[in-house]
């Protein structure tokens, strides 16, 4: 799944958030208005993908995907998430609204921890990237 952090400047926005969120829950989580059809795919073993800044920047493992009722009474869903932020190469995704599903093969590779990669400012790796001619 993939989706926009509206109002993060960075990642560590993001886990800033989800610090504050864990004062009230045991783990992130996030609560949506529509409930994934895949829901049961989701919880076995796939990610959110988080787009901050226009890059799909890091995932997180999704755990469970919960039918809850919202405070107007409707049916609404929360996905709760493993905490560790895991950073992927930086791919370009342009806005949309809500969430989309992401097929394994278009997902964003994980980036290896030591490699000095992750290290490197997400918008500077994705324009490095691009400008690599092969």
């Amino acid at each position: 799944m993939v989706k926009l952090c509206v109002g993060a400047d960075d990642v560590a926005d993001l886990e800033n958030w989800q610090k504050r969120v864990m004062q009230s829950y045991p783990r992130p989580v996030h609560h949506t208005r529509m409930i994934p059809k895949r829901g049961d795919e989701l919880a076995d073993g796939g990610s959110i993908y988080w787009v901050i800044k226009g890059l799909i920047q890091v995932r997180q493992e999704i755990v469970e995907v919960k039918q809850i009722t919202d405070r107007g009474g409707r049916k609404a869903c929360e996905l709760v998430f493993n905490p560790e932020l895991v950073p992927v190469e930086p791919t370009p995704k342009r806005p949309f609204q809500g969430w989309r599903y992401l097929k394994p093969d278009d997902a964003p590779a994980d980036l290896r921890a030591g490699t000095g990669a992750i290290e490197m400012p997400a918008n500077l790796r994705a324009e490095l990237r691009e400008a690599m001619v092969w």
